[in-house]
This record gives structure tokens, sequence and C-alpha cells, in this order.
């Protein structure tokens, strides 16, 4: 209760208030600053850098993940050179390990897949800007021995025509291919069956034609969504369903989602059933959360590397992982590990 002084105006009362109310200011935000950050408030979705990547920097490589291992290899480098190498990285000992080199030629722009023991990699652009259709199978090593690099073979050439920037996905014993540009942009989809060596066309995506989108897989359904068509960037988001072949469109970004979703060349990966996209040419660090039982994003913090597009990101174990990617012609080789269940602390980047 504020003691009135007989006589004083209300007016007047409350701006002595105010006035003194401002003298406590600064005291209290030097309290504030001095406080330690809560470990029970704030946003949920903190990084931290791990191994570097031990190949050249690069982007637009392509990937995949069998276990706890993730591939990757082929790309460009800081010369815009075409590679094909290829590397390994294990989780559990955050380290890095060249494998067997990619038998195809050198190529940025391509796509992975794994189904079951096995990893795949096709598509992309060659050193003369030639799209490619050729796809190989990746054994993984079987010992620790430092000799045992895994080994290549060749399978059947993609089902579709030759193209880059296309998305990939597996559900069940199946891996699944499509969008990207040929020549022209692209919306038809292709299933790759292991057991046959043969690709079969599914139904076409149900959105736009597009180039650069994002894909993942969510309790066998998958999601594919952003990306451009002829420049124009697409806020639509759909999952197929491989049982009955069909694409259900979910909300889009401009309706009961946020307009600032979409991008194109960004990077996507799972992390306890629940999907994750960031960076690409959105020109935000912004991390999204996708909840399929919502059908809705939620922002989980910002990502503390360099913003960039054409990046790897592959998730297991209650984490997920970023690395390589671009931003201008700058490559990058940091690798980062995002932790969805803890508070972000910006304070330890």
């Amino acid at each position: 209760m504020t003691n009135r002084i007989p006589g004083l105006p209300a007016s007047l009362l409350f701006r002595r208030t105010i006035r003194q109310t401002a003298l406590y200011l600064p005291l209290l935000l030097i309290m504030a600053v001095g406080c330690k950050k809560s470990d029970t408030t704030g946003t949920l979705g903190d990084w931290r850098r791990r191994s570097d990547f031990e190949g050249v920097a690069r982007n637009a490589a392509a990937g995949f993940t069998i276990g706890t291992i993730s591939y990757l290899g082929t790309g460009s480098d800081n010369s815009n050179n075409r590679l094909n190498d290829f590397w390994a990285y294990d989780q559990t000992r955050n380290a890095w390990k060249q494998l067997a080199t990619f038998p195809g030629v050198p190529r940025y722009g391509g796509i992975g897949f794994s189904v079951g023991t096995k990893g795949y990699v096709g598509l992309g652009l060659d050193e003369n800007g030639n799209r490619l259709k050729d796809f190989y199978e990746f054994t993984p090593p079987t010992t620790t021995a430092s000799t045992d690099l895994g080994t290549w073979k060749k399978i059947a050439d993609f089902g579709g025509t030759a193209r880059t920037n296309a998305v990939a996905f597996t559900i069940g014993t199946l891996g699944y291919v499509g969008t990207g540009n040929d020549g022209n942009y692209t919306k038809d989809f292709w299933s790759y069956n292991p057991a046959t060596n043969a690709w079969a066309k599914i139904a076409s995506y149900s959105g736009s034609k597009r180039i650069g989108a994002v894909a993942f897989v969510i309790n066998n359904l998958g999601y594919v969504g952003t990306g451009n068509n002829n420049g124009t960037p697409q806020y639509d988001w759909w999952a197929y369903n491989p049982t009955e072949d069909t694409w259900v469109e979910k909300a889009q970004f401009t309706t009961d989602q946020r307009a600032s979703i979409q991008r194109s060349y960004g990077v996507s990966f799972v992390v306890s059933n629940k999907g994750y996209i960031c960076q690409g040419d959105a020109n935000n660090k912004t991390i999204w959360e996708y909840d399929p039982t919502t059908d809705l994003w939620t922002e989980r913090g910002t990502f503390e590397g360099t913003n960039r597009s054409n990046s790897i990101g592959f998730g297991f174990n209650g984490k997920g992982y970023v690395t390589t990617g671009n931003s201008g012609t700058s490559r990058f080789d940091d690798l980062w590990e995002f932790n969805p269940a803890i508070v972000q602390d910006l304070d330890n980047q």
C-alpha cells in the first residue's frame, strides 16, 4: 500500500511511483545478469560441437545411417571439384574412419539411403555438369580392422531420369527416391527393392515439382516438404503412406504453421519420433521440430554453428547430427550434435 501525501494529486503520485520504480531497475538488471541460467526453464534443444569430419570440407554430399554408424561421401570441395571419397562416423567413439572409395564418377547433389545392413548412393551431377542415374550398394566393414574398408557394387540404374537435388528415405525393406531436377523440376517417385534389384514407379508426389526439399520417416510414413519450384518457395507438407501408395496433405506452413519454416537445401533428421529441420537458404538458424501426432511445428532454439545449405543430417540414440555444407562459396567440415531433451545454453557454443 502506498502512503499518499495529503493534498498531492493522484496523477503526481503515479509519476512519483514510476520514478521510484525506475531507481530500482539498474539494480534489478544487475541481479538478473548475475543469476545463473536455470536448468529447468528456457528453450529445449542444445548443440555441442563434436569431432570434425576428417575429409575435406564439402557441400552437397550423400549419406545414410546404419545402426549407430553414419556414412557420407561425394560432394564438392572449396574449388568446386567433385569428390568420391567415403567416410564413417561412429557415435559411440566420436570418431571418423575413411572407407573404400565410392566407385562411381565423382559427383555432388546425389542422394543416399539405407535398407537393412546395406547403404545406397546414386544420382547427382558430375564434373562436366552431366546429370547421373547410376546407383551403388555399400556393404559396411564387418570387423574393426583398419584394413576392413567395406565394399561397393553397382546395382540397377535409377528407374527415373538422371537428376540432381532429389530426396530419399526408407520405409521397411524399400528405399524411396523422388523430386529433383533432370533439366526440369520433377515430382515423380520410385521405390527400390534390394531383394530383386529393381525400381518401381509409385504415386508421384502430390505437391508441386521441386528441388532442394527435405525428407524423413516417422512411424512408417515418409514426410517430404520445403524446397522450391523454379525459384518459388514451397509451403506444403505431405506424408507418404506406402501401404496405400498415397500422399496425405498435412497443414501448410502458410495457415496454422509458420511461413518462416519454408526454405530450400535445408537439412533434416529424426530424434525420438519427432522430425527436425534447420539451415538452408532461409537465412536464419531456427530449429523447427515437427510432431506428427499434432501435425504442428515448434521452435527449438537455434543452430550454434554457421548457417549453411546442402548439409548432411542424421539422428540416432536420442541425438541429431549435422555436418558439412556451404555458406556461399565456403565449405564446412564441422560436426554438431543436437540434444532435444536439454535446455539450450548459448554461453557454451
